[in-house]
């Protein structure tokens, strides 16, 4: 049996394997670096940040879900100037590839922050969340129009060099085009998805269960769903493709990797089983041995 290497590059950053956490569903590294070094991982991947801090949406925030578990924590973060001081400093020194999810309310906030993350040198790859309400459209999502998402991607372009992606929503009609508008517009790479939208009813209070309303569904139940959006989007452009979506296993994984995905996120899972990461990228190196296959580029995209 010969050793599988899972070495794979995104956007030009070599990473020891394919698998990351996604955003949000691993603070900044610090509780999990308690059980496992983080550069086991392929890279590391921070919680959203804007320029200032945000306490988030109330409680309760979290819900579980046949299949899944529902969220709406509302971005919660530190802000700009405590993530420059204290988080990614701790971060840069963890011998790993670290990816900064970028949020903002306006073209101007995603700038603002994107240019200092890009100065300060402490991150590898930006990350896009364009699911946020964008204030000065009226509130409709970056990432639901293929227009104002490619003016979003086109002036964050501007104001950094470093590797771009874009984390695309499910929540639309066709999430080729929204692609295409993306790459058109600088973006290095894509991550495919974000949360589907869904709601859960408490029965004897008449009423959400989230203080929200709604939120975002995540874990096995969307997996089919965030499987299909990669097979499409390998077919839509020719830029790297982060498969994020109801990854539980190393075979799950392997999977988004056949669909056409260069790496994967891990997202719920994390919540359930702290090693979760670990085992997934143990349990490929398994499969792929067993099957003969010598590297991640000779499975990737072989579903025809």
């Amino acid at each position: 049996m010969r050793a599988a290497n899972l070495a794979v590059q995104c956007a030009g950053v070599p990473m020891r394997n394919p698998v990351m956490p996604a955003s949000g569903c691993f603070g900044w590294g610090r509780e999990y670096s308690r059980y496992y070094p983080l550069r086991t991982l392929g890279s590391v991947v921070a919680k959203a940040v804007t320029k200032e801090a945000r306490p988030g949406n109330d409680t309760p925030r979290i819900a579980e879900t046949p299949g899944g578990m529902l969220n709406a924590i509302g971005l919660a973060n530190p802000g700009l100037e405590r993530v420059l001081a204290d988080e990614l400093p701790w971060l840069a020194g963890q011998d790993v590839p670290v990816w900064v999810n970028v949020a903002g309310s306006d073209e101007e906030e995603y700038c603002m922050v994107a240019a200092a993350i890009d100065a300060s040198g402490m991150a590898d790859v930006l990350e896009l969340n364009v699911s946020c309400p964008n204030v000065k459209r009226g509130g409709l999502a970056f990432g639901t129009e293929p227009s104002i998402l490619k003016g979003l991607v086109t002036a964050v372009r501007r104001v950094t060099d470093l590797p771009l992606f874009v984390k695309l929503t499910p929540n639309v009609t066709d999430a080729g085009v929204l692609a295409e508008a993306a790459v058109a517009a600088g973006a290095d790479g894509l991550t495919a998805m974000n949360t589907l939208r869904g709601m859960a009813i408490d029965l004897d209070r008449r009423c959400p269960v989230l203080a929200n309303g709604q939120g975002g569904l995540s874990g096995p139940a969307v997996k089919p769903v965030a499987l299909a959006m990669v097979y499409q989007l390998a077919r839509t452009v020719d830029v790297p493709i982060i498969g994020c979506g109801g990854i539980q296993s190393g075979t799950d994984a392997v999977e988004f990797i056949m669909a056409g995905a260069d790496a994967v996120q891990v997202g719920t899972a994390n919540f359930t089983d702290p090693y979760a990461m670990p085992r997934i990228i143990a349990e490929m190196q398994t499969w792929m041995e067993r099957s003969g296959a010598a590297s991640i580029a000779e499975i990737k995209g072989a579903v025809h």
